[in-house]
């Protein structure tokens, strides 16, 4: 697991690439921020995460639970669960309006067009809605 990035994954750099791309400028990984997002764009007061949907359990096509380990896995996954939730909970109650893009949008049979999900992105950002998500199926503000 060390081997495992934890910043500047394939997904995370399509994103930031993209949106820099738009004119939107951000900040990396603020650490005085919950949850340390991915992107956080103080203008906007929004913060945004790139999820790999394997670490943090999304419930699509590329997500399978592991054959070995069950039982340190299903913990492992579940307990990033919870604290996604916590952070963003918390990010809100901060005054932060927060998105996740997960990896799934990006990659695997299901993937989005990648310049869409980086127009789904800026117009979020651009607007007022608290929250989006944008994954392989669709976007939800």
């Amino acid at each position: 697991m060390a081997a495992i990035r934890g910043r500047n994954t394939k997904p995370e750099m399509v994103v930031r690439r993209g949106l820099h791309r738009l004119g939107f400028r951000f900040q990396l990984h603020r650490k005085d921020l919950p949850g340390k997002p991915d992107l956080v764009f103080p203008r906007y007061r929004a913060a945004l995460f790139v999820h790999g949907c394997f670490w943090h359990g999304h419930d699509c096509h590329l997500f399978t639970w592991p054959k070995s380990r069950e039982e340190f896995w299903r913990t492992k996954i579940e307990s990033n669960r919870i604290r996604d939730a916590q952070d963003i909970q918390r990010l809100r109650k901060l005054g932060w309006r927060v998105g996740v893009v997960w990896e799934c949008a990006l990659k695997g049979k299901r993937k989005l067009d990648s310049q869409r999900v980086i127009q789904e992105a800026g117009k979020w950002l651009s607007g007022d809605s608290p929250e989006i998500t944008i994954n392989c199926l669709h976007s939800t503000e």
